[in-house]
């Protein structure tokens, strides 16, 4: 399949990186930026061709399916004119940054008979794709809690301007590794019927120390909390816990075990490329060989609880 996409930054040059040559039946082959001198190497070394208009890759007849790498504020409206370009359509993360918006996508995209994708990779982790089994099995019994932290130093490392407005960036890191976070909260827990967040900033953008917490009540009657920061070193844990025991997701590639009577027992397993692995399901879902890896109802939940954290931020500014 051939793939346009619309954003050669940072995170976009790493998703044309995991797909060109790496497998023989997936191709980037046109890309849209608003700097193209700025990428013309790079362009050249990965055979793309280079538009600054999003409709230029629209009308291209070559261009089977596009990825979104663009501001969160962009998100939705190009999103509804590749559904109505009839071109199936990935997008990074947030999909929109209000449940209204993000259920106005998804129509668009249904009613164009079009799927619509999104870049969550950190499903395709080893140690998300062994916690998902292990809960599937029922060991840990009736699920009860669970707790999600994510934090980098991204965005100091890569930093790009429009990443400091408060309309694309709301509640400090949550639209970064936050978002991650929320999606496996939602993945493993269902859709939040309550939530309260704060956001504790210590010194602002480029180099931000700050910090986020929420507390949940989801719907299925699981309790949870998420945090990320901004500034600290690589982490990633997600622990969720039953009455039978618990099952706890550490980094990339590590599983901790704990039920009742029995030690603790932890698991290391191979790295894999995630980018690689989600384009791929992607185009597999597009095709029909492959389910979606994220529903439409996950889709929808996971930016509610957004919206609703960013709603508890503002209110506790108040």
């Amino acid at each position: 399949m051939k793939l346009g996409i619309v954003g050669l930054g940072w995170w976009g040059q790493k998703l044309v990186h995991s797909i060109q040559g790496k497998n023989e039946n997936i191709i980037f082959i046109h890309a849209v930026t608003k700097e193209p001198r700025d990428v013309e190497q790079y362009a050249m070394e990965h055979h793309l061709k280079i538009s600054t208009e999003i409709e230029d890759l629209l009308s291209d007849p070559e261009v089977e399916a596009i990825v979104l790498a663009t501001p969160h504020s962009l998100h939705v409206e190009q999103i509804i004119a590749c559904a109505k370009a009839g071109k199936p359509v990935f997008c990074e993360k947030p999909l929109a940054m209000n449940k209204l918006d993000a259920q106005m996508a998804i129509d668009a995209c249904v009613k164009a008979n079009i799927l619509l994708g999104l870049g969550t990779n950190k499903r395709f982790w080893p140690c998300m794709r062994e916690l998902r089994l292990a809960i599937d099995s029922g060991i840990i019994g009736r699920l009860l809690h669970i707790e999600g932290h994510y934090s980098n130093e991204n965005t100091g490392r890569h930093f790009s301007e429009w990443r400091t407005h408060a309309h694309e960036a709301p509640a400090a890191g949550l639209t970064g590794a936050g978002l991650h976070v929320l999606d496996a909260l939602i993945s493993f827990a269902g859709p939040v019927k309550h939530v309260h967040a704060q956001v504790v900033s210590l010194q602002p953008q480029p180099s931000p120390l700050d910090t986020v917490t929420a507390m949940f009540e989801f719907e299925s009657g699981v309790s949870g909390t998420l945090a990320t920061i901004r500034s600290t070193p690589f982490y990633w844990r997600i622990h969720v816990f039953g009455d039978q025991g618990s099952v706890e997701a550490l980094a990339e590639n590590e599983l901790v075990v704990r039920l009742k009577g029995v030690p603790p027992v932890k698991t290391s397993y191979d790295s894999v490329d995630t980018l690689l692995l989600e384009l791929e399901a992607f185009v597999g879902a597009v095709k029909g060989n492959k389910k979606p890896h994220v529903s439409y109802e996950e889709m929808i939940a996971t930016v509610d609880a957004f919206e609703r954290i960013v709603q508890s931020v503002n209110r506790a500014k108040n």
